[in-house]
């Protein structure tokens, strides 16, 4: 069984947190792991915090919902809760799933939830699709796809790269500006005008150079406080 979704909610009348606490409960795909008050107090939380799902009234004093909405520039996935339906059309353009109107019942929280799961499994689809394992390029005057795992690093060699992998080196007819737009940038980076490398088999590192299969390949200046930012994370 995967791991239940972490839910916050965030409301000012007591009687709104028991129901839907009461609810969540009764869902062991959900997880309720914070009740706030008021936005401030779900903006300290949010902060600090990873949460897949909230459920957030309108009407607040101080920070009303959808005043919170716009202020976070990454919230989580949200449901809201309110007895007014007048700010239906305007929350979603801020990625709203949907709107439950109070008092609520429970077929109606029953149908806001399978819509929440029915958003993260397509978004879990997207991001599987767009995984790359490999690069066609073309080596010798044939088109070869590289496995991106067994990737070292790329060199610039002219309107050529050549490709340092696990097992051996290819010379592709392509140049590094247009290798480099194939890549997923989460898992490589160019460290110099010259040298894109996979972040996942740097070795060791110096202020001026990287070490990769006890190659020493140059940092650009341009590029140390980048590189020093991803290899922390």
């Amino acid at each position: 069984m995967r791991e239940p979704k972490k839910c916050i909610i965030v409301d000012d009348e007591p009687a709104a947190h028991y129901v839907l606490a009461n609810y969540i409960k009764q869902n062991p795909q959900l997880e309720l792991v914070f009740q706030g008050y008021n936005g401030i107090e779900a903006m300290d939380y949010l902060r600090e915090n990873p949460v897949d799902l909230m459920f957030l009234d309108i009407n607040m004093p101080e920070i009303s919902g959808m005043e919170l909405l716009k202020i976070i520039p990454t919230h989580p996935k949200t449901i809201l809760t309110t007895a007014y339906s007048e700010y239906a059309l305007e929350s979603y353009d801020y990625g709203v799933i949907d709107y439950l109107l109070k008092p609520i019942y429970f077929p109606r929280f029953l149908k806001a939830i399978d819509r929440f799961f029915a958003v993260e499994t397509a978004k879990v689809k997207t991001e599987e699709a767009a995984i790359v394992n490999s690069v066609s390029v073309k080596v010798d005057g044939y088109f070869m796809d590289i496995e991106l795992d067994q990737l070292l690093f790329a060199q610039s060699f002219g309107n050529y790269v050549k490709l340092h992998t696990i097992k051996r080196t290819y010379l592709a007819s392509i140049t590094t500006t247009e290798f480099e737009k194939c890549l997923p940038e989460k898992n490589f980076m160019r460290i110099h005008k010259s040298y894109i490398v996979a972040l996942d088999k740097i070795e060791t590192t110096d202020k001026d150079f990287v070490v990769i299969k006890n190659e020493k390949l140059p940092v650009g200046i341009t590029y140390k406080r980048e590189l020093s930012d991803r290899i922390k994370k």
